[in-house]
Formats: C-alpha cells, structure tokens, sequence
C-alpha cells in the first residue's frame, strides 16, 4: 500500500489550502462588532417616549404636562373631544366646570397611545395649543358650548 503523498497530483487528496482559517472569524467579529456599534447609536437618536405627567383643570378648560411634546391627532367626534397622544400615562379621570355645566374628562390607554376625551351632556367645541414651558411640554384645551 502506499501513501497519499502528492508527488504527481495524481492521487484522490485534496491539495492543503494553505491560507489561514482566521480569516472567516475576522470578518464575522468585524460584522457583530458593526451590528452592535449601530445598535447603540440608534438609541442614543431615538428621542425620549413621551409621558403624561399631570392634568390640570382650569377655567374652561384642561391643562395636560409632558415631559416632551408628543404627536398629536385631535377630533371633535358628535359633540365630545377627543385627543389621541403618542405617550404613556396611566388612567385619569376628572370633571370641570364650563358655564356651570359638568364636563367629564378621562384618560386611558389604547392600542394607539393615550386618549384624551372630553364629554358632557349638551356638544362641545375645542381649541387646544401646546407649548414648551422651561423642560416640560404643556397643552391647553380650551372647550365652549357648540
């Protein structure tokens, strides 16, 4: 029997890949060292989530603080106001004196963010203003009778 010694390349062996087997691992480590470096800047540009802080009834209205101005999508559905935030905050509720009628207020959260509505026994008209005051974020609804 003889050997596999390649003296003619006549045998069945393969030729021996004489470059380095570090070469994959380099790239690889290269590749998870990238993915982590983006993953980290990411973060640091993502902006803050917004948070209910507090609300506020005032004369004719509610005040609503955040801790940065969120996005904002506002309706005046048959008669009731109703503000949709993207925020988190937990449940609320509340009342306010508008001509010396009750106006019923709630927040809760829903699929789509944190719901403002605003309702009362005879159909409302809103205006509402945010604002940034020192590092905080407020908006001020105002409500009259339609």
């Amino acid at each position: 029997m003889h050997g596999s010694a390649g003296k003619d390349d006549a045998h069945s062996t393969p030729p021996t890949d004489r470059r380095s087997k570090l070469f994959p691992r380099v790239i690889a480590s290269l590749a998870i060292v990238g993915v982590m470096v983006g993953l980290m800047i990411g973060r640091l540009t993502t902006p803050d989530q917004s948070v209910l802080q507090q609300v506020e009834v005032v004369d004719g209205g509610l005040l609503v603080w955040f801790n940065n101005e969120p996005k904002l999508h506002g309706e005046i559905v048959d008669g009731s106001v109703a503000l949709l935030f993207e925020a988190e905050g937990k449940a609320q509720k509340g009342q306010l004196k508008l001509d010396g009628k009750d106006v019923n207020w709630r927040t809760r959260l829903s699929d789509k963010g944190l719901l403002l509505t605003l309702v009362a026994a005879r159909p409302l008209q809103g205006e509402w203003v945010g604002k940034q005051l020192d590092d905080r974020w407020r908006l001020e609804i105002r409500l009259r009778d339609k």
